[in-house]
């Protein structure tokens, strides 16, 4: 089904004007990612009253840069982590059934250059397609030489025994997170990008909500509810911190920060609609080759950081490392020169207590609630796919520390979100950004001025103007990427169409759009660095 609803206009002024305005919410989110837009419609679908701010766009974070997966974990299921594994298949039939313009099946091919690997291999994902039982996607084959090479046109011939072939799901992670937000603010939900909680407000010692700022005016507002829920990701122990100095108490941080770098290359590099998944690289990580929006997308890395940047920066050995990992495993492998863009993620680990965070690929992915003695109740870890299970978990800490009345589970396991279409999705995930992309709501992109006006890269000066009338964009690297994944995807394109978007975002929104720090941070997507 799709939604019957116009799009609501997300006008920046009537969103502050709503702000300002006193209210006693049920439920304020700090944090605009896949957690925190999770929490806010989970928690709209619910009934409950709702506000969410986020101090830089929606998905400007880890949100936007994962793997663009949305997968079981087969790597979790070698370390013996079943629980996670079966709630993650689970987690990723339900996402791709919601938001099917945004989220498809995707088939991975795993070669085997050993003639031990494809059946020892094969069986795991044998039990990978057991843990998932009516929710999996397609049954494990066990392919030969011949039928790996059909899959994976340009995998490395010398030694090919044969290979895996096993189904996951992408996505677009950075839309989804749009289309979460939009379906919060369609169940009444208040969200609002660039407004930075700077403090929390306390009363009697416990949480009674937060002072935010909006970015651009410096305008203030006290937001008052009664839960607040920290869903900052990689931030979340700066606000426990906040929170641990207003009542006097200590706080140990809990976040253990890993790095992951992505390097985007043409297709021509494995022309396929398979992904190739090679199960242990010589650091002992999963690397992928994923066919993405036109493009392929090799990673990732697993890297301690001790510092939580906005942009962090790939290390030189990273990217060597990928490159060289390609080559092992492509006839024709990629060369720096090749790159087309290059993006960093900062994943959130849970780091057990006494551990100092030094090996983050040991470090679990599952996902943390805790509620301080204030009432402040902190979400962490996880993965994107795993979101609207964290959502309920957050409910439910919620409920369970009196700080809500306690509501029935499962309003979003079968809640289409914004943009499903009436129609079955024909396009892939894999085809390049386009009108497609918008499911649904596509005729609403036509009917706007300039829907054949190209700007670039599937750009239309349409879309332009519906992602600052409807989808909350203030500023250039918002459309380019975000709304459009172009920076993502061409840096060097992304820089190419930045005028235009400026000119229009300018006109359509009279604010600066911000063009050359937006030119300034392309320039980190398209260097690697040496």
């Amino acid at each position: 089904m799709t939604h019957a609803f116009a799009p609501l206009p997300t006008r920046r002024s009537d969103l502050l004007d709503r702000l300002a305005a006193p209210h006693q919410y049920d439920l304020a989110v700090i944090g605009g990612g896949a957690t925190g837009l999770g929490v806010a419609l989970d928690a709209a679908a619910r009934g409950f009253s709702v506000v969410l701010v986020d101090s830089h766009d929606f998905a400007k974070g880890t949100s936007s840069r994962a793997t663009k997966l949305v997968h079981g974990g087969v790597r979790y299921l070698a370390q013996g982590n079943i629980a996670l594994v079966r709630e993650a298949l689970h987690e990723r039939t339900t996402l791709l059934n919601n938001a099917p313009h945004l989220a498809q099946p995707l088939a991975f091919v795993m070669p085997s250059y050993k003639v031990w690997e494809t059946p020892f291999y094969g069986i795991g994902l044998m039990m990978y397609d057991a843990l998932a039982g009516k929710a999996g996607l397609g049954s494990t084959q066990f392919l030969g030489r011949a039928k790996t090479l059909q899959c994976l046109p340009n995998a490395r011939q010398d030694g090919l025994k044969g290979g895996v072939k096993y189904w996951d799901g992408q996505f677009d992670d950075a839309r989804l997170a749009l289309a979460l937000a939009r379906t919060a603010a369609a169940k009444g939900a208040l969200l609002v990008n660039y407004c930075p909680a700077t403090s929390l407000v306390h009363d009697n010692g416990k949480v009674a909500g937060f002072v935010c700022e909006d970015s651009a005016s410096g305008r203030q507002f006290t937001v008052r509810a009664k839960a607040v829920v920290n869903a900052t990701g990689v931030w979340v122990d700066a606000l426990r911190q906040m929170d641990g100095d207003a009542i006097g108490r200590p706080v140990k941080p809990i976040v253990a920060p890993s790095q992951g770098v992505h390097i985007v290359v043409d297709r021509e590099f494995l022309p396929s609609d398979h992904a190739l998944m090679v199960p242990k690289t010589a650091d002992g990580r999963v690397l992928f080759a994923v066919p993405w929006l036109g493009k392929l997308i090799l990673g990732t890395t697993d890297s301690p950081r001790q510092d939580v940047v906005r942009e962090p920066l790939a290390f030189k050995e990273e990217v060597a490392f990928i490159l060289d990992e390609a080559a092992r495993y492509l006839t024709r492998a990629p060369k720096v020169a090749d790159i087309r863009s290059i993006w960093v993620g900062l994943r959130p680990l849970v780091k057990p207590q006494d551990d100092d965070g030094d090996n983050t690929k040991k470090i679990s992915r599952e996902h943390t609630v805790l509620a301080s003695k204030s009432g402040l109740v902190t979400v962490t870890g996880g993965k994107w796919t795993t979101y609207r299970a964290m959502a309920e978990d957050v409910l439910q800490k919620c409920f369970t520390v009196g700080l809500l009345p306690e509501t029935a589970a499962g309003v979003t396991n079968r809640l289409p979100l914004v943009g499903t279409p009436a129609e079955p999705v024909r396009h892939r995930i894999s085809d390049a950004q386009g009108l497609h992309s918008y499911g649904g709501e596509a005729p609403c992109v036509q009917a706007l001025p300039g829907p054949g006006v190209d700007l670039g890269g599937g750009l239309t000066e349409a879309m332009v103007r519906f992602a600052a009338r409807f989808e909350y964009a203030c500023t250039v690297e918002d459309v380019l990427a975000r709304r459009s994944r172009m920076l993502f995807l061409d840096a060097r394109q992304a820089i190419a169409s930045a005028p235009a978007v400026a000119a229009l975002l300018q006109e359509e929104l009279g604010a600066d759009p911000q063009l050359d720090a937006f030119l300034s941070l392309a320039e980190q997507y398209l260097h690697a660095p040496v």
